[in-house]
Parts: C-alpha cells; structure tokens; sequence
C-alpha cells in the first residue's frame, strides 16, 4: 500500500490547479480543517498543528475554515500555525473562510445571516482571529433564505475592493443561485461536496460552474471517512461526533455504504493503492478546475492524502472504480433532514 510518511509527491503530480478563471492558482490539494476543532470528537492540539505545518512543507497552499467551527478555535489555530510556520510556507498560504452559521452556546446551529452588515461583523471577527490583514476566499456557508445572494455577495465584493478579501467564493449553492452570484462579481470557486458516493453537482451544478468559469473546491472527498477504508462496522463513535446523526452512517445504511467500499478495496488492492488515495485521485481526475479538500487530522492520513497525486488511472481504473461505486449507489442522504432544508444545492 502507498501509505508511507513521505509528505512530498512528485513534481509533476503537484502542478497547480487554478481556481476558476478569476481565483488563485492553488495546489492541487487543500486542507480542511474543520476536524481539528469540531463535529469529529476530540482532536489533539499539538498533532493539528503539525498536520497543518506538514501540510504546508509539502506545499499544501489553500487552508479551508469556517469561522464557527468550534466557534471561531479553528481560526485561532490556523493563526498559530501560519505564526509559527516559516516565513516561506507562512508566504504562501491561503485562507478559504465560510461565515454566515448562527450558534447557540450549548453548540446548536440556528440559521445563518447573509446581511451585508453582518458580512462585514464576521469578517472584522475572522481576520482578527487568523491574524491577517486579508482573507483569501470569503463565502457564505449556506445562503440566507431571507436576504437576495446578490446583496451577501456584494457585500463581500466591497470587501474585495477595500483589500479585506481577495476572492469571493461560494458554498453548496444551486445552479440558479451561482449565475445571480455570478452576475454582481466575480465568483472564484463553489466548496459543494463531491465524492464517489455524492455525484449530485454532475447533473447541472458542475456543467453550470465550468460555463461560468468558477472551480470547484470539493469537500467530503471520503465522505467524511466513510469510504477512506478505515471505517468499520464495529467502530463506536465518540460523543458529539456529527456522525452519530449523518445518515449515511446509521444502521442498514452504514452496513450498505461499507459494501461499497469493500468492492472499491479491490479495485485498490489490485493496484497497489490504498482505498482512500483511489476516492482522492478520482476527484482529482475528474478536471482540473476541481480541488479536493482534505480532512487529515493526523500526520500519517496527511501522508496518506498526498499520495493520491502520484496515481494515475486508466480509463479502465476508471471503469472499474465505478463498477464498485456506481453514481447513486450510496445509501441515505448525506446530511440529517433539518440541515438538508438549508442546502440551497438540493433544492
């Protein structure tokens, strides 16, 4: 298996991705960061932190957050880590932020605010907590039912104008809501999840991205490990893990998605690669406008991610891979039904 702790893929694998045809150029890879401080259990600082400077040495550029994972600690440790980076990996880094998530103190998600007064409160918050005079890509996390996308989105234009943000990004928006956002300004890239066992953008979403020339950040790349082939039946997960409510993860549902990833484990099996690096590399093949955004909490699966780039798969890999995961073939919705509601993607 290709699971060793080299965190250095080959040159040729690592060419930048661009995103879209307005954004920044960008490793071929980013970091998600979510883990580290929320809906996974209990993560360990120290580890973050290195995961997030190996990350950076291997010449990961986008780091993914959203300002209320773990309400507003995921910023906080992004900016210690680019603190106590060197200069030429600090230099390089890129902040991708989602805001807009309304919290409760117990933890507890209440709507989202897409104001263009509140825009500019998240950010004043964001850039404080990170540390920076400027974020890189700024999006909504879902959109406000009760404010237009063009007035969120204008909102985070005159932040762009002001030099506070760079590029103004998306998040799990449906194809009609990309082309309003589209037509106030220019719209870097859509962060909408997309893995082997979620292939909804493939219909409309995608084709309407690539006219429009925005990329793709996809998250749920193993669908929140689901299919990394390190989930198993027995596992217990720890309290106040999301997973214990995702449905994907519940009862007959788990037992079928598991089958899936059993047959996907031959296919990698048979070429000498491990499960997640084959649901990585066939996001990565999927074009080069799409960006892969991986979870890595720990050094070793860092390792493992990066692998992904040195494969290369046939077109019968390829068909092989699909025979395993046909589009469709997952069981239950990817998100509980009150959270689903907010997913203007699905609607």
């Amino acid at each position: 298996m290709t699971t060793t702790e080299n965190t250095h893929p080959s040159a040729a694998a690592t060419a930048a991705r661009g995103l879209g045809s307005t954004g920044p150029s960008v490793f071929p890879l980013g970091l998600g960061c979510m883990g580290m401080s929320a809906l996974y259990g209990e993560a360990d600082r120290t580890e973050s932190l290195a995961t997030i400077h190996a990350a950076l040495d291997a010449g990961v550029t986008l780091l993914d957050t959203g300002d209320f994972y773990g309400m507003g600690h995921n910023e906080l440790l992004i900016g210690e880590a680019l603190r106590t980076a060197p200069a030429a990996s600090r230099d390089k880094a890129l902040t991708s932020v989602k805001f807009g998530a309304l919290r409760t103190v117990e933890g507890g998600f209440t709507g989202y605010d897409g104001r263009p007064e509140a825009v500019r409160n998240f950010l004043a918050y964001s850039l404080q907590r990170l540390g920076r005079d400027h974020i890189d890509i700024y999006r909504i996390a879902r959109v406000d039912p009760d404010v237009p996308i063009e007035e969120t989105v204008g909102a985070i234009a005159e932040a762009v104008q002001a030099g506070h943000v760079r590029h103004i990004g998306l998040s799990e928006v449906g194809a009609d809501t990309l082309r309003r956002a589209a037509s106030v300004a220019p719209i870097a890239d859509l962060q909408i999840e997309y893995s082997l066992i979620s292939r909804g953008i493939e219909a409309e979403i995608l084709p309407t991205a690539r006219e429009l020339g925005i990329g793709i950040t996809a998250y749920g790349v193993l669908s929140r490990g689901l299919i990394s082939g390190h989930f198993s039946r027995e596992r217990r997960l720890a309290p106040g893990d999301f997973r214990g409510m995702s449905p994907r993860f519940q009862g007959d549902n788990l037992n079928r998605n598991l089958d899936l990833v059993d047959a996907l484990r031959e296919v990698a099996e048979a070429k000498g690669v491990s499960v997640a690096q084959t649901a990585i590399a066939w996001v990565l093949s999927r074009g080069e406008d799409i960006v892969p955004l991986i979870g890595a909490r720990r050094r070793d699966r860092l390792a493992e991610a990066l692998g992904a780039l040195d494969i290369r798969l046939s077109a019968g890999d390829l068909a092989a891979i699909e025979a395993a995961v046909p589009a469709g073939s997952a069981a239950g919705e990817r998100y509980p039904a009150a959270q689903m509601a907010h997913l203007d993607s699905e609607h």
